[in-house]
């Protein structure tokens, strides 16, 4: 979702075309007057103060769309105030895919999910300015500090908040939380889940093929071999 001028509503002219095409204007008029806001609430802001986790969704400057995942301990996404937040990029796997996209098109949305205590969710929209640690360390002198080795923010992405709602619970998992190694920034490939989906294997596979069809064949000509 993001703001439109059109009637002053919010969403998107798509989202506006489908509401009508199936009937759920009024129905949306409500969720968009009852449950939007552009910005963050003391609720809000508490809840996300607590959360270990986030799914992000960006896209490149032709909309090549990438969706990921971020964890950390309670506050590694920081709120400064009621429009703005902040969350760290790590080294991880040295993509850097996410932080890519936004240098070109800098949309973002954000949903955190609750699964362990109320099983609910928030979305925050908006638009995402890359930092340096240095630098906004140095005006968010708050901002949260490592907890652990290999947890360093590379960069943080500054996000101005255009819209926050509600994730409805339905259909939501109730998990457990249990104890857990974050193994933060550990290079044991095992331990970082290996080739679990057997794409490295693949490749090879692929490869050891593509050899084999391009090696030289032994002729018999001649030779009386049948």
């Amino acid at each position: 979702m993001s703001h439109s001028d059109q009637h002053h509503r919010p969403g998107t002219e798509g989202e506006h075309y489908v509401q009508e095409v199936l009937g759920t204007k009024d129905r949306a008029d409500r969720f968009y007057r009852d449950q939007m806001l552009d910005h963050l609430n003391p609720a809000m802001k508490e809840f996300i103060a607590r959360q270990e986790m986030l799914f992000i969704a960006t896209a490149d400057l032709q909309g090549e769309c990438d969706s990921s995942f971020r964890a950390g301990p309670p506050g590694f996404v920081h709120v400064i105030d009621d429009r703005t937040l902040a969350y760290p990029e790590y080294r991880g796997n040295g993509v850097f895919a996410s932080a890519g996209n936004v240098v070109q098109n800098p949309h973002i949305g954000l949903m955190f999910l609750d699964f362990e205590r109320e099983r609910i969710g928030l979305h925050v929209n908006g638009r995402v300015k890359i930092t340096e640690d240095e630098r906004l360390r140095s005006h968010v002198p708050d901002l949260p500090l490592p907890q652990v080795p290999g947890q360093r923010a590379l960069l943080w992405m500054v996000v101005q908040v255009e819209e926050a709602y509600i994730h409805c619970r339905k259909h939501i998992p109730h998990l457990r939380k249990v104890g857990a190694d974050e193994s933060w920034g550990t290079d044991d490939v095992l331990r970082k889940g290996g080739d679990f989906f057997g794409t490295k294997q693949e490749r090879e596979d692929r490869e050891r093929a593509a050899r084999e069809r391009q090696a030289p064949t032994r002729t018999t000509a001649g030779t009386g071999w049948r």
